[in-house]
């Protein structure tokens, strides 16, 4: 079935030996897309560089801002045109998914990010007194929006990009004790899930200036899954294209 190399339209991450690892060459569009991994391990980065290569091309771009947590000094020397970023700051889960929702089937988008699913707290949780039971409202937000989501994305031919936190399960034994928010809706909707990981600092004497980032490409269901990529994300410019290409020619 899907598991052959599909004609698959793509947008380059801004790492090489990612795009290599994606089997296509980049993210793929009309797809919803999962970055997950633990807090600061370059997630987010990850997505304004694919931001910043669909606008080289022309593309236009939303970024949905549930962290308010977007540098937008950061983000232009990556490469964003923040002037001509579609970015919302909103208040609830509910009006981050209409917003999404809103942004893709406008059919002017190439890539909408949602950073991110951990910080999609519903209506109900935000207006609700406190010690009332909202176990599973998340998980039901997300499955709702996403089904209606996955036709949208295709039909828009748009990249839509969820990060998402690791957390760690209390009290498990055996097996992973990791897992991400919001359910297991993402988990199946999305045809390409990727691990990112931060393995270790990059120093210039005692000064961290940098991370080297390993993504691992846990789900594709439009190449072949499990490659790995390594690259450097520095600090005041993003993904170093020096380590990567040079990683590349080593291996």
């Amino acid at each position: 079935g899907e598991a052959k190399r599909l004609q698959v339209e793509v947008i380059p991450t801004g790492s090489l030996s990612l795009d290599i690892a994606l089997g296509v060459g980049g993210m793929p569009r009309g797809r919803i897309v999962e970055i997950y991994g633990p807090e600061s391990s370059g997630k987010t980065t990850l997505c304004l560089h694919v931001i910043a290569e669909a606008q080289k091309t022309g593309g236009i771009c939303g970024f949905v801002d549930v962290e308010h947590a977007l540098d937008p000094a950061y983000a232009q020397k990556i490469g964003v045109d923040v002037n001509n970023l579609y970015i919302s700051q909103p208040d609830t889960g509910e009006q981050a998914l209409e917003i999404a929702e809103a942004l893709v089937r406008s059919g002017a988008m190439d890539v909408v990010v949602i950073d991110s699913v951990a910080a999609l707290v519903p209506r109900a949780e935000i207006e609700g007194e406190m010690g009332d039971s909202h176990v599973g409202l998340q998980a039901r937000l997300m499955s709702q929006a996403l089904r209606k989501l996955t036709s949208v994305v295709k039909a828009s031919n748009t990249s839509l990009i969820f990060t998402n936190q690791l957390r760690q399960k209390i009290g498990v034994m055996f097996g992973n004790p990791e897992t991400t928010s919001g359910g297991m809706a993402l988990k199946f909707y999305a045809s390409v899930r990727l691990d990112v990981r931060r393995i270790q600092s990059i120093k210039q004497g005692s000064e961290v200036i940098g991370n080297r980032t390993r993504v691992t490409v846990k789900k594709n269901k439009v190449a072949p899954p499990f490659k790995v990529a390594e690259f450097d994300i520095m600090y005041n410019e993003g993904i170093s294209t020096e380590g990567d290409l040079i990683d590349l020619g080593v291996e």
